[in-house]
């Protein structure tokens, strides 16, 4: 840890905002570091030497409040923090931007393990890996099991039309990238829209679910679901879908994009589809669309990444393979869309 401030918290006026918001909290003075591994919100863990919690804030420089709203992540984890879904207790969420520069959110810290690559995962052994993957499937079904009016969060998204909403944003998205020719990608995108799924009941949805955004403890139990920021009222199987698509073999050695699917004991995308609908009793028949979807969206992400390494605005080490990866999305996308 830390004394230093690091780049967009500044710890003595952090400090002094808790002392008078939350008296007795903190008891000596703060260290934080910056974690790394988030993709656009900062998160950063905080301790006086005795206690620790995490602090969340927009990235530096940001321009659109909605895009990183911390109203928004706070609000969630307040109404979930009392149900079956672990995530951690919320302290405290400041919306005055003149503390430290943004609005923030306090919570408090949780030990466990964002496994992050299949090779993380292989000192578990089979066994493990296999209970801890099926366990973020439970709390996938616990979490879509809330009823979201019992808990506050009944005015949380618009269900209605979700799917061809987010359909529709991301072709936009895919436009706003476009630099190159992707055979497949208007395919894959129409396809997607004529065989547009019913939507069964809202639930909350958490949007980037997946094994490397929740804790894991030593007892291999999920410990707390984080990085809520996509979060909303909307269809529960994008989350199985995009659960699925991240367990699938990418059949690629060295890939700048993680997948845990390679470790020994990692159920299949199909055993993980099996387990969900039998715990939550939803029909998973069109589960080929949402995967299939998944594919794309994650494609027009990753293409926006490899457009702005084109235009030298993203540097750092993999980002020149993330181009060659597209197509293979792509085409995953297809073969997923024509299978079922």
């Amino acid at each position: 840890m830390s004394s230093v401030h690091p780049p967009g918290l500044d710890l003595d006026r952090l400090r002094g905002h808790l002392d008078r918001e939350r008296p007795g909290l903190v008891n000596g003075p703060l260290e934080a570091r910056l974690v790394e591994g988030g993709r656009s919100n900062l998160t950063y863990l905080v301790t006086d030497g005795t206690a620790r919690w995490v602090v969340r804030r927009p990235p530096l420089g940001h321009v659109l409040a909605t895009a990183h709203d911390m109203k928004r992540e706070h609000r969630v984890i307040s109404a979930l923090h009392p149900t079956a879904v672990p995530v951690p207790e919320p302290v405290l969420l400041c919306e005055d931007d003149t503390v430290i520069g943004s609005p923030f959110y306090v919570m408090e810290h949780v030990d466990g393990t964002p496994y992050r690559t299949a090779e993380q995962l292989v000192p578990l052994g089979a066994e493990r890996t296999r209970a801890a993957v099926l366990g973020l499937v439970d709390t996938l079904v616990d979490l879509h099991a809330v009823d979201p009016g019992a808990v506050g969060l009944g005015d949380f998204g618009r269900p209605e039309g979700f799917l061809d909403r987010q359909l529709r944003r991301w072709g936009k998205q895919l436009d706003a990238s476009r630099n190159r020719e992707l055979p497949g990608i208007d395919e894959l995108h129409a396809s997607l829209g004529r065989e547009l799924p019913v939507s069964p009941v809202a639930a909350v949805v958490h949007g980037d679910y997946r094994l490397d955004n929740v804790l894991i403890g030593p007892d291999d139990e999920i410990k707390a679901v984080l990085d809520w920021e996509m979060s909303t009222l909307g269809d529960p199987l994008t989350d199985v879908g995009l659960l699925a698509m991240y367990s699938a073999d990418l059949g690629l050695s060295g890939s700048p994009v993680s997948t845990t699917s390679g470790a020994p004991g990692h159920p299949t995308p199909a055993e993980l589809i099996e387990r969900y609908a039998a715990r939550s009793g939803r029909d998973t028949s069109s589960l080929s669309w949402y995967t299939a979807f998944a594919w794309f969206k994650l494609a027009v992400i990753l293409e926006g990444i490899h457009y702005r390494y084109t235009l030298g605005q993203t540097v750092g080490a993999g980002f020149d393979r993330i181009g060659e990866l597209v197509p293979v999305f792509i085409e995953h996308g297809l073969t997923t869309l024509q299978e079922g």
